[in-house]
């Protein structure tokens, strides 16, 4: 088999899978596809697509291809457990934040700002509905330990060994802690007592059939 036929028979593969899955192949993924054998031989192939220009690759991402005119690149986080859009829950535990990620969770590139440091979250509750952040949505979340006021963050009361998802903002003495929601009333907590987990940057739903 030449190798132009491989690189043609690669770029079609990686289309395909692109346009059924919405997210690209990983190198794995296309060895295995293509009877490959080795992943070093399909690097070499990508390099030589990625110079003719049919595609554009990210260093040290998995799912870092993207096809021209197809799609984008996607990253993936880890779903690290649930937080409370409601009356906080308490954290760590078995059914809350885990260390090892529950699932994966793919999301586009340009979502994120910073690949590092991120995770996701399951809502549980409705305290941010008004901010169109509702039971069973995904927030996706940049690991920070400081936030500016009216930012949506994780934070760890550390008194109550409990976390929840709220707006931020300092006053005199204190930290408010306030949903999106009318119904519901603001945390008011200790500067001291209270750690920023990290602040949301996107929001994903998925929706029920």
């Amino acid at each position: 088999m030449r190798k132009s036929y491989d690189r043609t028979a690669m770029l079609q593969f990686i289309r395909d899978f692109v346009e059924k899955k919405g997210y690209a192949p990983t190198v794995g993924e296309i060895q295995q596809a293509l009877e490959i054998s080795s992943k070093s031989v399909v690097h070499r192939y990508l390099d030589a697509l990625e110079d003719e220009g049919f595609i554009k690759r990210e260093g040290q991402v998995t799912r870092g291809i993207e096809v021209s005119g197809i799609g984008g690149r996607t990253r993936v986080v880890p779903l690290l457990g649930t937080i409370a859009a409601g009356q906080p829950i308490p954290v760590p535990t078995e059914d809350t934040w885990h260390a090892v990620a529950l699932e994966n969770v793919e999301i586009p590139a340009d979502l994120l700002r910073s690949p590092n440091g991120t995770y996701a979250l399951l809502v549980k509750g409705t305290s941010m509905i008004d901010a169109l952040v509702d039971d069973g949505d995904i927030v996706i979340m940049e690991a920070v330990v400081s936030v500016e006021d009216g930012q949506m963050v994780a934070a760890w009361l550390t008194d109550r060994n409990e976390a929840t998802l709220k707006r931020f903002y300092r006053e005199k003495g204190r930290i408010r802690l306030q949903p999106a929601n009318q119904t519901m009333k603001p945390i008011y907590v200790d500067p001291d007592k209270v750690q920023i987990q990290g602040k949301v940057v996107a929001v994903l739903r998925r929706y029920k059939q």
